[in-house]
């Protein structure tokens, strides 16, 4: 593997020099902290590289976006996040945003411009669909996943916040595998147990784990790659996979890194 595999550029870099990238990769807190994440961020990149798309990242200057804080009830936070990402990224002229979560994705798409932040924002899975719809990217060459049963998870802020249910699926019918859907999904989908800043508390009394449920509807397919698109889905349906004993069984990935797999990447 080269080392322009992950050539990682910031817009403090690239201002400098007088240029500007065609996107800002947003990774967000998951992308940039938690362990397991950051391989899709790895994978994102590689596949940014591969397809030659100019990109830069902010680096330290990126701070989170506030969903958090905002769906916990703290809006002062929230304001105060969110004033000081718009000024770096009005800094820089951006213009245009990716980013491979959909909390991030929401907040900077829909939230943001309350406040004065206009962006042209992207989720990573329409990304991809875009690649591949334009043959930049070829998974299905690599015959990596070729007729493995995979099932996909709705991210809440993906789907019924967003209605981005396609583009996830055509990504997943592209590497020439078995979509076989859970009995809720779409617009019915279930929600992980993470979002609206569930992820950062203990989990209240109760019968069974959100995520527990959610993972017994996924391996109920008969699926043994279940994907998802959000790095707290992600989080919840592994730990799901690991209550229920099936991690030799069953694993779970995000888009971009089956991308990256299927390309050799």
């Amino acid at each position: 593997m080269s080392d322009s595999t992950y050539k990682i550029p910031t817009m403090a870099e690239l201002n400098a020099k007088g240029e500007s990238p065609e996107i800002l990769f947003w990774v967000g807190c998951a992308g940039s902290f938690d362990d397991r994440y950051k391989s899709v961020t790895k994978a994102f990149v590689k596949i940014l590289n591969k397809v030659g798309t100019s990109f830069a990242v902010l680096g330290q200057e990126e701070s989170c976006t506030g969903d958090p804080a905002r769906r916990a009830g703290n809006e002062f936070l929230f304001q105060m996040q969110a004033m000081s990402n718009i000024q770096v990224l009005d800094g820089y002229n951006v213009k245009k945003i990716v980013t491979a979560c959909p909390h991030c994705f929401n907040t900077l798409k829909n939230e943001y411009p309350e406040l004065g932040g206009n962006y042209e924002v992207i989720h990573h899975s329409t990304f991809l669909q875009q690649l591949i719809d334009e043959g930049k990217v070829k998974p299905a060459d690599g015959k990596a996943f070729k007729g493995q049963k995979i099932t996909f998870h709705d991210s809440c802020y993906l789907g019924r916040a967003n209605n981005v249910y396609e583009a996830p699926r055509k990504v997943l019918e592209a590497l020439d595998t078995e979509l076989v859907e859970m009995k809720r999904c779409k617009t019915n989908g279930l929600c992980c147990g993470a979002g609206g800043a569930q992820m950062f508390k203990d989990s209240e009394p109760g019968a069974k784990e959100i995520n527990v449920e959610r993972t017994e509807e996924a391996i109920d397919t008969g699926a043994n790659i279940i994907a998802s698109a959000c790095p707290f889905c992600l989080t919840m349906l592994a730990d799901g996979v690991k209550a229920k004993d099936k991690e030799s069984e069953v694993n779970v990935f995000d888009l971009a890194e089956l991308i990256a797999k299927a390309e050799d990447l």
